[in-house]
């Protein structure tokens, strides 16, 4: 079956557009309580189930808190609320608080117009196809209101940013810290704004922070990951030794040396992968996804470190880690799962990994970071009106092949429809970054026309 309104972080929109409307947000509320929590089976027995929810910080959180909250009561489950805490932080209070499921209100990377409902298991994953489906079945049930007496209630989680700060804490070795470096935080005015400074602090760094003052409407903008050059400038003014970005959710991360070099996720990935190996720590392979840079496949390979792509999309990269058994994998976007760690991604574990391995090797970022030199890579973002078939799409099909040709087997082509934005994504790899510029540009331009 189609998914009517799940991508593949959740269900992502603008808001005040369907399906991000307070209407439509109060019955997936709804039906994701039954869903999720087993009800009938529980309210049997006299039980009420609870569902945890936290968000980021852009302004339309407030409405769609009280969209949600409004149909879990309706359904008959108590909700627990953390107010802004980062995504994979909902993860692991869902799980610490025994709660039947999480629900994050956030758009992730996205600008402030935008807002999306992802959802956690009782384990703190993402949801599997066949639960977020069940969902969308039971959206076309009408709302029954349980009676008064078996209605939710809603409670707030006070310690929730302490809890989540021990915790990413306890994931850094206990006998090590970060004195001596000065470190450069960028929390994109999202959620990591008031959680991410003191983990940093903690456990010894000096820390200056960019990014940490949102106003519901500047997540994102012109900072964090997903524009790092406010990071790069910020770290070679205050002669750091590195800085760190998240995303508005906090689940991503990149880092910058103390060069002002910029470090994508397949380079962090390298560096924790490579420190987990020369430790004998390193349970299994690595998983990355069809965007990762075919530089990392091939420096693991010399290394004799097995290697899988998965879709995009960190659910994907979560399930073939589970199925091959294996502990990290991640995306270039800044995406990374250490399993042995936390059940989801997480951008301050992750962080905290690659730092494990800086103290551990004694090397600096820059150092470890030059061990692998990427293809170069040119991704162009299109934006479509509608719907493009493009495995399907003749011209489409036969412009790849044309580009692959040229390539002669040095590098990769792909077009991928976003799961969470009306756009079609155009990568090219290879080793002449003129040759793979025109030839990323030239499959835009046929995408553009196909999409007129």
């Amino acid at each position: 079956m189609s998914r009517k309104y799940f991508g593949t972080d959740g269900v992502r929109g603008r808001v005040g557009e369907t399906p991000i409307t307070p209407d439509f947000v109060m019955r997936l509320g709804y039906a994701a309580g039954r869903v999720l929590t087993g009800l009938d089976s529980q309210l049997a027995k006299g039980e009420h189930p609870s569902v945890l929810i936290g968000k980021d910080t852009r302004i339309s959180g407030y409405m769609l808190e009280s969209a949600l909250q409004a149909g879990l009561a309706a359904a008959g489950v108590d909700v627990l609320l953390t107010g802004p805490m980062p995504t994979p932080a909902v993860a692991y209070l869902t799980r610490a608080l025994r709660a039947q499921a999480g629900i994050v209100i956030s758009a992730s990377h996205n600008p402030y117009e935008d807002n999306g409902i992802k959802f956690f298991s009782a384990q703190g994953a993402k949801l599997p196809d066949e639960v977020e489906l069940a969902i969308e079945a039971a959206l076309d049930t009408p709302m029954q209101v349980m009676e008064s007496a078996r209605l939710g209630k809603a409670r707030r989680i006070n310690d929730a940013a302490g809890r989540y700060i021990e915790f990413c804490k306890s994931t850094f070795p206990n006998a090590m810290d970060l004195r001596g470096m000065r470190i450069v935080l960028d929390c994109a005015h999202g959620a990591t704004y008031h959680v991410a400074p003191p983990v940093f602090h903690e456990l010894g760094a000096e820390i200056i922070v960019i990014g940490n003052q949102p106003d519901g409407l500047n997540i994102n903008h012109e900072c964090g990951s997903t524009h790092p050059e406010a990071l790069c400038k910020a770290v070679l003014e205050h002669q750091a030794d590195l800085g760190i970005a998240f995303d508005g959710d906090g689940d991503r991360v990149l880092m910058v040396d103390n060069k002002g070099q910029l470090l994508d996720g397949d380079q962090l990935l390298y560096i924790i992968a490579m420190h987990r190996q020369q430790r004998d720590r390193l349970d299994g392979g690595v998983v990355g996804t069809l965007m990762t840079n075919l530089a990392l496949e091939h420096a693991l390979a010399k290394a004799a470190i097995p290697f899988a792509r998965a879709k995009v999309g960190d659910r994907y990269v979560l399930e073939m880690l589970v199925e091959n058994n294996w502990q990290i994998g991640g995306e270039n976007s800044g995406h990374i799962l250490c399993l042995d760690k936390h059940s989801s991604g997480d951008g301050i574990i992750s962080a905290l990994q690659v730092l494990h391995a800086l103290r551990a090797s004694g090397e600096t970022l820059a150092e470890l970071g030059a061990r692998l030199v990427l293809y170069p890579q040119v991704l162009i973002n299109v934006k479509v009106e509608k719907r493009l078939d493009l495995e399907n799409n003749v011209v489409l099909q036969d412009a790849v092949r044309t580009a692959e040709a040229e390539l002669n087997g040095s590098g990769r082509v792909l077009l991928r429809a976003s799961g969470t934005e009306p756009k079609i994504r155009v990568m090219v790899e290879g080793s002449v970054r003129s040759q793979v510029q025109s030839l990323a540009e030239s499959l835009a331009d046929t995408v553009r026309k196909a999409a007129a």
